[in-house]
């Protein structure tokens, strides 16, 4: 039985149906499964349905290839003739994948709870169990289906988890129906998990630079390596929903902009990326965090574009490589583990097959690249998983 990307429960809507994506790499690397009898049921009479416009610019491993030529670098996937093509000057930049993740900025004071109706705990106690979210991609009910099976939020969609500590990987919008409403639920657990002596934050991740760009620059001509572009036609490329665009008000640009690309936690290091273009803003996580947030506030597109491009970047842990480079960034940035989203799991192990018309098999978070990489992003775009796991996995 394929897995379900939502909590099962009879009161929770479905988004829809997800369209099918097509893949072809190798595998290497192990699932882990909490809890392996565990089965996922679809939900009756829902049906697969083929692919949708919105999702063209996605396409699969061949169209990557094909279009986004990945880089050399640290065991990433190579593409016939990329060497000729980049000598031409033709080959395209990394600029359709998913996004790096964001932090919710500093952590919020008691004056900021009280000042936003929030009651903050006298006696919080010990630290509580932490947990990662992976690509959210506009899935709303998705999201709040996979925190209430995992205790975090009530049956309200209200923080419930008390001093634990979750972190969002990135990707918040696009191609998914309700990304302004996912955004404005981490925002409100943000509050209220401080609230009880926990934490919700966020990183940075390549749509949210993508969404940004789109909204500060529109159709602005930026310089990437194909000739002139704009944020918004790589937006809508990408997935962009007008709708969350026309919705984006200027608490959700300052939240936004304000998040981390990078983090340190339990000796985790998160990203939203699997690649090592982190380590091109500064060999610390102090330094990457404030090149990003400085490129946000002081740079012009074609700076902003080029950030977006780098974070689109993908594929670093996979193949013979891949330990190496995660051995690279864990040595500059700290950690004994990378924990990233951003490439879809399917594309990592070659489950989705859009030959066979079934969905890809995601019972969890993979792990692979000598165990030194996990990634998050179950392909919730793709009829696999929206996936939150508890760190560390075994």
């Amino acid at each position: 039985m394929t897995p379900e990307d939502r909590f099962p429960g009879p009161d929770l809507s479905h988004s829809g149906p997800h369209p099918h994506q097509d893949l072809d790499v190798l595998p290497y690397g192990s699932y882990h499964e909490p809890n392996p009898q565990q089965e996922y049921q679809g939900s009756p009479g829902e049906q697969v349905v083929g692919q949708d416009p919105t999702y063209s610019g996605y396409g699969g491993a061949r169209y990557l290839e094909q279009h986004w030529p990945v880089g050399e670098a640290h065991g990433q996937a190579q593409v016939p003739g990329h060497d000729q093509a980049a000598a031409q000057g033709q080959v395209r930049p990394l600029d359709h994948d998913d996004p790096p993740t964001i932090e919710l900025g500093p952590p919020l004071t008691e004056e900021d709870l009280r000042a936003a109706g929030y009651q903050p705990v006298e006696d919080p106690g010990p630290v509580g169990p932490l947990y990662v979210v992976g690509d959210v991609h506009g899935y709303l009910d998705e999201l709040v289906g996979e925190l209430r099976r995992q205790n975090l939020i009530d049956a309200e969609g209200h923080w419930s988890a008390g001093r634990s500590r979750v972190w969002f990987l990135g990707d918040f919008t696009d191609r998914g129906p309700d990304g302004i409403g996912v955004i404005d639920l981490v925002m409100q657990l943000a509050a209220e998990a401080a609230a009880a002596g926990g934490y919700c934050r966020a990183l940075m991740g390549n749509h949210e630079l993508l969404f940004l760009g789109a909204h500060r620059y529109g159709d602005e001509p930026v310089q990437s390596t194909a000739g002139t572009a704009s944020f918004r036609a790589a937006w809508l490329l990408n997935g962009g929903q007008q709708h969350d665009l026309e919705r984006l008000e200027g608490h959700h640009i300052s939240w936004l902009s304000r998040l981390p690309a990078i983090a340190l936690e339990d000796g985790h290091l998160l990203l939203h990326s699997d690649t090592t273009s982190y380590l091109e803003y500064g060999a610390s996580i102090d330094e990457v965090n404030d090149a990003v947030h400085d490129l946000l506030a002081d740079e012009g597109a074609d700076e902003w574009w080029d950030a977006f491009r780098r974070f689109t970047k993908r594929f670093a842990f996979r193949g013979p490589g891949g330990p190496t480079a995660a051995g690279e960034l864990l040595g500059t940035y700290g950690g004994h583990r990378v924990v990233h989203g951003h490439s879809p799991i399917p594309y990592l192990t070659g489950e989705a097959n859009s030959d066979s018309g079934e969905r890809p098999y995601v019972p969890g978070p993979y792990i692979y690249a000598d165990e030194l990489a996990v990634a998050m992003d179950g392909g919730v775009t793709m009829e696999g998983r929206l996936l939150v796991a508890r760190l560390p996995l075994d």
